[in-house]
């Protein structure tokens, strides 16, 4: 059985480039490859820097999506079903909606695939594919298969730079605005430990690790087991945490230790009334100055994640941001507009509240307006969130952030210049369809 697993270009024209410099090998589809049956020809394909065949033999195609590559992966799908070969479909956005999923599939995969790829398989060699494969049980993650790395490594240079891996699934978090509850259930589970080791033992370049988990310290106890093992092994690594982990000092010191070098942190917002809104209240506003230091103290840079259009807020909030991330020397700044994805509890709401002013998917990249705020227009949003973008990218603000004797500072010296690139192209193109004024 020859299968072809794709996952569908981005939106995000930067993230579509067939650049070497912003590719690294996808974790989900490496995954579910190595869920197959022994024997199994299996082929990935990253949409966004290769070609797709639609006229080679394939026995059967499964294609992941996000809410924001959906409509690539449905063009996809169809092309193929037009020829005849049955399509499976996976991952967020069809696990979402897979009623709107499944008219551009044979068979949706709703939730984790661990359990379901076996009965699917089986079901296709029998000719009785079902529409729908549900997750009825969180998989146990002790011992599960090691994702198929060799799939990308020996066919394309591009994923050399950095390896992923995953010790846990899910978050101790609830937060409205994000599909990781919907997707892997309220619960957080954890990897055994010298599986990890083994896993990480085995990539062919340890230049850094990224672990990809939600919330890597979600639970203590083990974050101290899982850094106590790395720290033999001598890697770089860089991960994602809550701004809780500054109150642990003990956890702190063994990641810096263990080879972290940086942190994806939601701090999301400036306001505490935002925080509260969306169930972020583990963060508090008072304390950011102070565990933003504790951070730092400890030799890790932060890649800090700050959402505009709450409810709460006004015009005021681009500039507080801003001037709260140059001051803090955020070494990273990721700025999004707040989404109301499908499978979370802000979707519902504004579906109810009737906010939501566009169902166009390819929309759905965190970077463009699609629901109708309290306190801003559209449009406002849309210019602040442009405005904050153009300043960030500034060698002036570069400079304040990065421009440091912290190790970690100077880290970020070419990747800020990097996203200085992508910010100026998206400027330019947002400018080209006067969507951006410039006079925010």
């Amino acid at each position: 059985m020859f299968v072809k697993l794709i996952s569908p270009r981005s939106p995000v024209q930067f993230v579509s480039k067939r650049e070497k410099a912003i590719n690294f090998s996808r974790l989900s589809l490496a995954t579910v490859a190595a869920l197959f049956p022994k024997g199994t020809r299996i082929e990935i394909i990253n949409d966004s820097i290769e070609d797709i065949d639609y006229n080679g033999k394939v026995d059967l195609v499964g294609i992941t999506s996000i809410t924001s590559t959906a409509p690539r992966a449905y063009e996809i799908a169809d092309k193929f079903r037009e020829k005849g070969i049955p399509v499976i479909m996976g991952g967020m956005h069809p696990s979402a909606l897979p009623e709107e999923a499944i008219k551009h599939a044979n068979s949706i995969v709703i939730g984790e695939a661990e359990e379901q790829i076996k009965p699917l398989v089986e079901d296709f060699k029998n000719g009785k594919l079902k529409k729908f494969y549900r997750c009825q049980k969180r998989p146990e993650l002790k011992h599960i298969p090691l994702p198929r790395r060799d799939l990308y490594e020996k066919k394309n240079p591009y994923y050399k730079e950095m390896h992923m891996i995953q010790t846990t699934r899910g978050c101790p978090f609830n937060c409205d605005f994000c599909t990781v509850t919907h997707f892997f259930g309220q619960t957080y589970r954890t990897r055994a430990v010298e599986d990890i080791v083994r896993e990480i033992k085995t990539v062919s370049r340890r230049t850094l690790i990224f672990f990809v988990d939600d919330n890597i310290a979600g639970n203590p106890k083990y974050a101290k087991k899982l850094f106590k093992a790395l720290i033999p092994l001598n890697i770089k690594w860089f991960g994602q945490a809550s701004l809780v982990l500054a109150k642990n000092r003990e956890l702190l010191k063994l990641a810096a230790r263990s080879g972290c070098t940086s942190l994806f942190m939601g701090i999301e917002s400036v306001s505490p009334s935002s925080l509260k809104e969306v169930g972020k209240s583990m963060n508090k506003v008072e304390d950011y100055k102070e565990s933003i230091k504790i951070i730092h103290d400890h030799g890790i840079g932060i890649v800090g994640a700050f959402i505009f259009g709450f409810d709460s807020d006004d015009k005021r909030v681009f500039e507080e941001t801003v001037s709260f991330i140059d001051r803090n020397q955020i070494e990273l700044p990721s700025l999004a507009i707040l989404t109301p994805l499908p499978g979370t509890r802000l979707y519902d709401r504004m579906e109810e509240q009737g906010r939501i002013i566009s169902r166009d998917w390819s929309k759905y990249t965190v970077g463009e307006v699609v629901f109708q705020p309290k306190q801003l227009t559209p449009e406002e949003l849309q210019e602040g969130y442009y405005w904050s973008r153009k300043q960030l990218s500034s060698l002036s603000s570069i400079a304040k952030r990065t421009f440091h004797l912290r190790k970690s500072s100077l880290l970020y010296i070419p990747v800020n210049f990097i996203m200085r690139k992508a910010s100026r192209a998206t400027l330019k193109k947002a400018s080209n369809n006067n969507i951006y004024t410039g006079l925010f």
